[in-house]
């Protein structure tokens, strides 16, 4: 195969490898380079380890500098390093042999497979009578080694003649077996691909329904055994749904039919068990959950207790400043997660409530009445269905009445007169049975469309009292707003005096050096401190030396709702209301 890939060259390409022409259909012009390449194949690796003449890689900016190669036959001296590297050919693809020129006049098949045996596994040697060869290696990457030979200057043994030295030329070679090795490759690789693709989609398409056998006697008896069992009624009920769309249902199969339907039936109230137990369930763990966070929000309560404890003047002082902005920290948490969990809570009760309130009761009654003409019309349909399915039963049995008196007209019979006047008398009854069939069905008709108008009807009056109640909320929420201005009006001057204005500035500026507020004892105490002289104003107060209520200033502080609020702090025992400074939110509200 080798030697008929290569093709013999005239004396004038001895050192032209691109000369080097293949049976191949040209130099690959025909070949696409497509063909059968897959996205994710790695390269060749070039410079493949294991080979002592080849050094490990150097950087591209530094001269590569090759060392002797000593041989039994010949000795390969290196070329110049500053020389640049040898020029060589496009690769072809899947190349496996390479063209080595230059050789000397002298030199054997022999020498040759001692120099390149070194790079791999030689297959087959196409030596020319001129001083060229081609080199076939068993491996790809061998090819990469041999090119690391391409000019070196080859002696054999110590002789300096002319025809014993020669300068190496080795570059790629294109031959009809790599190509072809090449294709195959490169088909087979397709192949496993598009199996591997095939495998993937087999395994992301969901999989086909089982199919469902048909209908017979020994069948049927297993799908009504398995109607039975618990455990496989879904597959059975399955297959029973499949027979009946298909159309098995006929008068032979009728009853077996019922029996099964029957059977499916009797699973109704162990459902309605299993719900009623799943709901059981829920509401255990409904309760198990209020309980947990009420455990939860206590003891968030007890920690936002421990926080304004320390909050307090006598435990305050003693911290630094960076404990105070940590505890102030730590309270803001504590407090917002309080209260997102009490909402929570709150949110569960309040569910709780309006489940049981009068209001929802009021509602199931309204929507009783809604949905019984729905349920009426349900059961209309239901008694039209019946009817129908009995009219075309009768029609049946008139089929075959009329095909039995064919017969016997044909038949000569002593008593068919006789017969003629039974069947004539059952045919005008099943008539007049139909007449009335026919009758009660537009009268159900009829009912059904009276009780489809009751109820649009309700249905209308349903929305206009949600309108009407959704004005009247609207209208409170409106009322309630324009009853502000007027206690604004009332309120509007709640300073009487120049004392209070005098009483209103000190107690601002106390405050707001109190970040978290102060108890009305502590004011009255900081304002008694104060020169009597100061809080006194005209001739009588002066005289009297008048002495600062606590119940004037909290009555004050009370009529000031924008300038000043109470919050009350603390947990049981310790609960204390103090007072803070919020005009500055006031002016933002005004």
């Amino acid at each position: 195969m080798f030697q008929e890939g290569l093709s013999e060259t005239d004396h004038s390409s001895e050192a032209s490898p691109a000369a080097m022409s293949f049976p191949c259909g040209g130099e690959l012009k025909d070949f696409d380079p497509a063909l059968g390449m897959m996205t994710g194949i790695p390269p060749i690796t070039p410079m493949m380890p294991g080979l002592g003449i080849v050094p490990p890689p150097i950087p591209p900016d530094m001269p590569v500098v090759k060392e002797i190669i000593h041989c039994k036959s010949c000795t390969l001296f290196p070329p110049n390093p500053n020389l640049p590297p040898p020029a060589t050919r496009e690769r072809p693809p899947g190349c496996k042999t390479v063209f080595v020129g230059g050789l000397p006049e002298n030199g054997t098949e022999q020498i040759i497979v001692e120099v390149f045996e070194q790079c791999g596994e030689i297959i087959a040697i196409r030596k020319s009578k001129k001083n060229f060869c081609h080199i076939r290696f068993a491996e790809e990457y061998m090819v990469d080694k041999a090119l690391y030979l391409s000019g070196y200057r080859i002696r054999l043994g110590s002789s300096t003649d002319k025809k014993d030295t020669g300068r190496l030329h080795v570059d790629f070679a294109q031959a009809r077996d790599d190509l072809y090795e090449w294709e195959c490759k490169q088909r087979m690789l397709a192949r496993e691909e598009r199996h591997r693709r095939r495998m993937e989609e087999e395994r992301l398409r969901p999989p086909s329904p089982p199919p469902v056998v048909h209908y017979s006697d020994h069948e049927c008896s297993i799908v009504a055994e398995k109607l039975k069992d618990d455990s496989k009624f879904s597959e059975a009920v399955q297959t029973l749904l499949t027979w009946i769309e298909r159309g098995e249902v006929n008068r032979r199969s009728a009853n077996n039919f019922y029996s099964m339907i029957q059977s499916a039936n009797s699973h109704v109230r162990r459902l309605v068990n299993e719900k009623a137990t799943h709901e059981k369930d829920m509401e255990e763990a409904k309760e198990k959950f209020k309980q947990a966070l009420s455990g939860i929000l206590i003891q968030f309560e007890q920690i936002v207790a421990v926080y304004h404890s320390a909050s307090k003047q006598k435990a305050w002082d003693h911290f630094t400043k960076a404990q105070r902005k940590n505890i102030s920290v730590w309270c803001k948490q504590a407090e917002e997660m309080r209260n997102i969990h009490n909402d929570e809570l709150m949110g569960i009760r309040r569910e709780e409530e309006m489940e049981m309130s009068d209001d929802e009761i009021e509602e199931t009654t309204e929507t009783k009445e809604a949905e019984e003409p729905v349920s009426q019309a349900e059961a209309l349909k239901e008694e039209n269905d019946s009817l129908r399915w009995q009219l075309d039963a009768y029609r049946n049995e008139v089929e075959l009445l009329k095909q039995e008196q064919g017969k016997t007209h044909r038949e000569d019979d002593p008593n068919k007169d006789q017969q003629l006047k039974l069947l004539q008398q059952a045919l005008q009854g099943m008539q007049q049975h139909l007449l009335k069939v026919q009758e009660e069905y537009k009268r159900k008709e009829a009912e059904l469309e009276k009780i489809k108008d009751d109820k649009l009807q309700v249905e209308k009056m349903l929305e206009s009292l949600k309108e009407k109640e959704n004005c009247a909320s609207r209208l409170c929420a409106s009322n309630q707003e324009s009853d502000y201005p007027l206690e604004k009006n009332l309120n509007s001057s709640p300073i009487k005096s120049e004392r209070e204005a005098l009483l209103v500035g000190i107690i601002s500026t106390f405050l707001h050096v109190h970040p978290f507020g102060a108890s009305i004892e502590y004011i009255c105490s900081y304002l008694h401190r104060l020169d009597n002289k100061m809080l006194s104003f005209g001739g009588a107060n002066r005289a009297s030396g008048a002495r600062i209520c606590t119940s004037d200033v909290e009555c004050l502080m009370s009529r000031l709702q924008h300038t000043f609020k109470q919050e009350m702090t603390g947990v049981g025992a310790s609960l204390e209301k103090r007072w803070k400074f919020c005009g500055f939110e006031g002016l933002k509200l005004t």
